[in-house]
This record gives structure tokens, sequence and C-alpha cells, in this order.
């Protein structure tokens, strides 16, 4: 196949004495270019987007989450804690208290889940990244840190002495007889307010670990989660087996992509859809190589019955017109996945195209994944578009 592939060589970068043949050829090339370099961009946007948006679910979220098996709540004493940090893979670990509770401000209402946290939690979880007014729980008296959303539901600021956040929840210790209030009330003063996103934002706030067990009525050893700072270095199901043995009950060990399964999977469902899509663009551009190709064959006919004179058959002279398509759909496709590295690359050093309205940068990533995944769809794509634009061409030869 030596010879047949030195032919395609030769007529992909000879000049053809039609014009109009060389000015097809060219217009194929250029097609499949933009085509591949496209989808290399929009992956590689996609790819910053992701980045970019995941950034705030990785500032609010652990690297891991313990939780209980059975029921909702770990019983975990300080002697357990500190052999839990003591673990080879364990960076930092803080447990917490979390419920749902009742907002009142001002005759408003809002329902949250109220996380109670410890002084470490910021070890574990850069929550002070996202606080974009006021600060965290730094001071001896209650106070919370709410988000975006439960502040503009309650219309709240941050210290506000005038009048305290409201926090309800029900009593869960004896009941309450008849005539006597079910809910433990206790307010605090809004310390901070931070922004992750738009669901998150309403739904959760933090305080202070010791109002949520006084709020909540729950004991000193008493919480919902533990959350772990860790290494990477180890897999869930060897962390599970550790933890397990540490605490000396069941427990499950989860990520933080099985804790945000719906956003991974609807930013991975996306991926996909984007990429289709742009292959079914790449697929329309590959006519034109079917196109060019049929017009090669028109163009170079005389030639080829010269060839088939010297001994060449015409599984090879097919051979010839293949290669020549599968050129010209990789030659175009390799320049387009290298213009569109080197824009993605000059965004990335030196933006140039910013998010209307903004001064943030559009965000991209260049990633290999994504330059192999398109190497590879159109070197597919090609090889499949130009088989078929040839796959009758020995018979035409024996036929002419």
């Amino acid at each position: 196949m030596r010879v047949p592939f030195f032919i395609a060589l030769r007529y992909f970068f000879s000049k053809s004495k039609q014009s109009i043949v060389n000015l097809i050829n060219l217009i194929s090339i250029g097609v499949v270019l933009v085509a591949t370099a496209s989808l290399f961009i929009v992956l590689s946007a996609f790819s910053g987007l992701k980045e970019f948006g995941l950034s705030f679910s990785n500032s609010f979220d652990p690297d891991v989450r313990i939780e209980a098996v059975q029921g909702k709540i770990l019983f975990v004493d300080a002697l357990q804690i500190a052999a839990l940090r003591q673990l080879s893979f364990v960076q930092a670990a803080t447990p917490l208290l979390e419920e749902k509770v009742f907002l009142n401000f001002r005759n408003k209402n809002h329902v949250a889940y109220l996380k109670g946290v410890e002084s470490n939690y910021q070890d574990v979880v850069p929550i002070d990244s996202l606080i974009v007014n006021g600060n965290w729980l730094i001071n001896d008296f209650d106070e919370v840190v709410i988000g975006g959303g439960i502040a503009r539901a309650l219309s709240l600021g941050v210290y506000d002495y005038t009048d305290f956040l409201t926090l309800t929840a029900p009593k869960r210790k004896g009941g309450a007889r008849l005539g006597q209030n079910p809910f433990i009330n206790q307010t605090a003063l809004v310390a901070g307010i931070y922004f992750a996103n738009e669901e998150i934002d309403k739904k959760y706030l933090f305080a202070k670990i010791g109002l949520a067990r006084r709020l909540l009525q729950r004991g000193e050893n008493d919480y919902t989660f533990i959350d772990l700072k860790t290494n990477g270095q180890q897999s869930l199901v060897s962390m599970e087996e550790q933890i397990s043995a540490v605490l000396r009950q069941p427990v499950a060990v989860r990520n933080r992509a099985q804790l945000n399964a719906a956003l991974y999977k609807m930013l991975n469902t996306e991926n996909v859809a984007v990429y289709l899509i742009f292959s079914l663009v790449i697929i329309i551009a590959l006519f034109n190589v079917v196109g060019a190709l049929i017009m090669m064959f028109l163009d170079k006919k005389p030639q080829l019955n010269i060839l088939f004179a010297m001994g060449l058959l015409p599984k090879e002279i097919q051979s010839v017109f293949f290669y020549l398509g599968g050129l010209i759909s990789w030659v175009g496709g390799g320049i387009g996945i290298i213009i569109g590295a080197l824009l993605v690359l000059l965004q990335q050093a030196f933006p140039f195209l910013f998010v209307p309205g903004t001064s943030l940068a559009y965000p991209v990533k260049f990633e290999l994944n994504n330059f192999f995944i398109v190497f590879s769809t159109v070197f597919v794509l090609g090889t499949c578009a130009a088989f078929w634009a040839t796959r009758k061409m020995d018979k035409k030869v024996i036929g002419d």
C-alpha cells in the first residue's frame, strides 16, 4: 500500500489544471478545519465552565463525608474523633450537626438547614472564601452565617443589632404538654453572608455547634456527619473499612462527586450532548470531502488509465483516493486542532473574551482529554467518509 499512498500524497499537494477542483479541495480542508477547531474550543470552554461552576461546590462540600448507615445520627466520642484524625489519609476532620429549622425575621419566614460546626470547620471546607459580606463565626455570642438566598428572602443584613434572627425547631425530649409551646426558639445575630449558587444560597446557614445542640436538643456525642479533608490516596472502600474500624460502627463514606450526584450527572450529560452536536457538524463538513473526492476522481480519470496500464490493480487505485480523502480530513482536522488549542491557550494566558457586562474572562481549560477526543473523532469520521466515497471506485476503473 506504499505506492497508492505516495500517489495520494502527490495528488494532495499538486494543483489540478481545473481551478474549480483546487477551490473545492481548499474549501473541503477549510470546512473540516473550522468544524474541528470549533469542537475543540467548545469542549475546552465547557471544561472551563464546568471547573468554574464546581469551584463553588468544592468550596462548600468536603472531600469525603461520613454518614450513619442506620438512622441519621452518628454517636461518636472525642477519643474516636481524635483517632479518626490520626488515619494516614486524613488531613483534617470536623463533626457537625445538620437539621431543618424554621427562620423568622420581622414577620418574614423561611425554612432552611442549619449546620452546626466546630471551630476547625474551615480546615476542611473553605467556606470563608465564599463570604461576600461580613465575617465567619468569630465572636463568643450566638451568630450565624447565611446564604444570599436566605438574606433576600428575609431582607437580612449583617450585624443588625436592632433585631435578631429567630431559629425554631420542634422539641424532641418529652414532647409538649397541652397548652405548652411544642417548639424551641433561639436568637442569633447574622455575622456574614455567603454566595455559592442559587440552590445552596437559600438552603443552608451556619452556626457554632453549641447553638445547634441547644436548638436541636442533641448531646455532646451526637453528630449528623463527619466531614474529612483527605490526601486523595485511598479508595472509598479502603477508607470506609478503616473508618468503620475506628468508629466501631458501620458507616457510609461518600466523596464530593457522590454528594453532588445530580450536578455531576447534569454536567456530564450536557458535555455528551455538546460533543454529539458538534460531531454532527463535523459529519456535515465531511460531505464536502466526499464531493471533493468525486471531483478529483473525474479530474484524474485520464491518469487512472495510465496507472492501470502500469500494473496498479483497481483496488490499489481505489486506495489512492481513499488515502487522498483521508489526507484532506486528517490534515484539515490536525490544523483545526492546533488552531483551536492555540486560541484556548491564548484565552487562558491573555484573555481576550469576557463575560458580557463584566470584567470576568470567559473560562476555558485546555485538557489533553479533549485533544484526544477531537483527534479520534476527526480521524474515525474522516476515515469513514473516505471509505464511503471510494467504496465502488475500483469497479468504475474497470468499467472505464
